[in-house]
């Protein structure tokens, strides 16, 4: 005896969801049939919002941010500080560092990190186009905004080499305890790395 089963059309929404970066098999059930079958879903507004997107939406031409014109809107300010160039991995680390208002220079996505288990060299990433940009930007501070962990700093690491040939001061983030956390909490790393970076009070 055959098992009822959802319809193709319904299975293939299924398949094309659990695609999507955090959507497990149950998630994207869940989500597909909240379209079939909710009365306000507006699935076609939601379609059109990923159409547009799709179409529009592309990396900005100088840092690597989201946006729908050559440049993106921080790269357009031109009130920001053009002698400040902050380096991340991926253009998604930009949001959470603009939040703080802690910096108003400008920025450079890489659009990754360097790892050899993922078959990630530096040509896979947008290092050319920094070293271009420094060499044609001249700012005087270039900031690594990079992850803490064994991939982050090898990536932090030739980059700085890679910098130390151009005249532009290279600076790294801060790296110790979270605001508000402990020391009982904290791993070895951490602590060394908050202890090496101390301040004066």
């Amino acid at each position: 005896m055959n098992r009822a089963e959802y319809p193709p059309l319904l299975k293939e929404l299924v398949a094309q969801l659990k695609r999507m970066p955090g959507v497990g098999p149950r998630s994207a059930e869940r989500i597909a049939l909240w379209m079939v079958s909710a009365r306000n879903a507006r699935t076609s507004e939601i379609a059109a919002a990923i159409s547009a997107v799709a179409a529009s939406v592309h990396p900005c031409r100088q840092c690597g941010f989201f946006t729908t014109e050559p440049l993106c809107e921080i790269c357009r300010d031109e009130t920001r500080a053009g002698d400040l160039l902050c380096v991340v991995e991926q253009a998604t680390d930009i949001l959470p560092l603009e939040r703080t208002g802690a910096f108003r220079g400008l920025y450079h996505s890489l659009g990754g990190r360097i790892s050899p288990l993922d078959h990630v060299g530096p040509e896979d990433l947008r290092i050319g186009e920094l070293l271009e940009r420094v060499r044609q930007g001249h700012p005087t501070e270039v900031i690594l905004a990079l992850g803490a962990d064994v991939e982050g700093e090898a990536t932090a690491n030739y980059l700085a080499g890679l910098l130390k040939e151009l005249p532009v001061s290279i600076t790294r983030i801060a790296q110790g305890l979270p605001a508000g956390g402990g020391l009982e909490h904290a791993d070895e790393l951490t602590l060394s790395r908050a202890l090496g970076g101390r301040v004066k009070w």
